[in-house]
This record gives structure tokens, C-alpha cells and sequence, in this order.
């Protein structure tokens, strides 16, 4: 049996039922037999990035360990997308349920289809915020993450725990 990776996937949705999308891809990521679930960002409430006419997503953050190899997770990922109605359309638009391996322990994935850690992440406000719940300290482009999220512009992002939606590591 490969070694356990620590290992981060962004999550996001904003079409339907966006917070039961979420919940659900979080249940089928903890069902999965080489995967567990160590801890989940709260749950934001943020502008659409890249393609702006279009609704508000719901993202969070998800640390796991596993020993599924990075395309293997991957594959993992889009088969949740898929079992949860996901249809890839157009670049950045609105999708029921998006999963991102965001980091894959230490490792540097480029290959077609999967590049690891995610592009452009410390770009991403909806990335980083989340993210930040789960591994503040983790180095990402030369700063960590809180420092990433200390210079990002954070405005519309406004959490939604208020909703009733409590991941097992968030304070209330």
C-alpha cells in the first residue's frame, strides 16, 4: 500500500442547492475507501471569479489524507462531480459542484489535465480564504497562506456558517 499524502481540494458550488452540493461531495469524499476526511474549512459565500454574470458561489476547503497517486484523485474528484450532476460547460461558468486538488503534500504535479499545487491559487480570494481555515502556516509562491490571505482583496466574501452549515474543526 502507497504512503498516506496530506492533501487540500477546494470545493465550491453555485447552482442549485449549493450548500447540499458541498455537503454531498464532503460525504462522498469521506466514503471513499482511500481517503479521510481530517478537517473542513468554514463555508463562504463568494463573487464569481473569471466569468462575473453568473450567481455567487458557495466554496470551503477540505484537508484529507490519502494514498490514491495525484491522477487518481483526481479521477476520484470528477467521478463525485459527476455522481452529483456536474456538466462541464464553459471556462469559469456556473457548475453544480466544482472539486480542486489544491496541494498534493509538497509535490509539483504538471502534466495535461492536472497541474499541482492549483494555478494561479494565491491569486484566488475564494481559494485562499477557506484554505486558510485548515493550513494557515502552508507555504504557497514563497508566503503562506495567511500571509497570501492578509493581501488579498476579500470583499464579497463574507462566511456562511450563519446558515447552519458547521464543519467539524470550525469554531463557532
Amino acid at each position: 500500500m502507497a504512503e498516506k499524502v496530506v492533501a487540500a481540494l477546494g470545493l465550491g458550488s453555485n447552482m442549485g442547492d449549493r450548500k447540499n452540493q458541498i455537503c454531498m461531495a464532503l460525504d462522498s469524499l469521506a466514503m471513499h475507501p482511500h481517503i479521510s476526511v481530517s478537517a473542513v474549512s468554514a463555508l463562504y459565500e463568494t463573487p464569481p471569479w473569471g466569468k462575473a454574470d453568473q450567481p455567487a458561489f458557495l466554496n470551503a476547503a477540505v484537508l484529507i489524507e490519502t494514498d490514491l497517486a495525484p491522477r487518481t484523485l483526481l479521477e476520484a474528484a470528477l467521478g463525485i462531480e459527476r455522481s452529483l450532476g456536474r456538466v462541464r460547460g464553459e471556462l469559469w461558468g456556473p457548475r453544480t459542484i466544482d472539486l480542486d486538488i489544491l496541494l498534493y503534500g509538497a509535490a509539483e504535479v504538471d502534466e495535461p489535465g492536472l497541474t499541482i499545487p492549483h494555478p494561479r491559487i494565491h491569486e484566488r480570494a475564494f481559494v485562499i480564504r477557506p484554505l486558510a481555515d485548515i493550513l494557515p502556516g502552508t507555504e504557497i509562491a514563497g508566503q503562506t497562506v495567511a500571509a497570501w490571505l492578509a493581501v488579498l482583496d476579500v470583499s464579497g466574501i463574507e462566511t456562511a456558517a450563519a446558515v447552519g452549515w458547521y464543519p467539524v474543526n470550525h469554531p463557532d
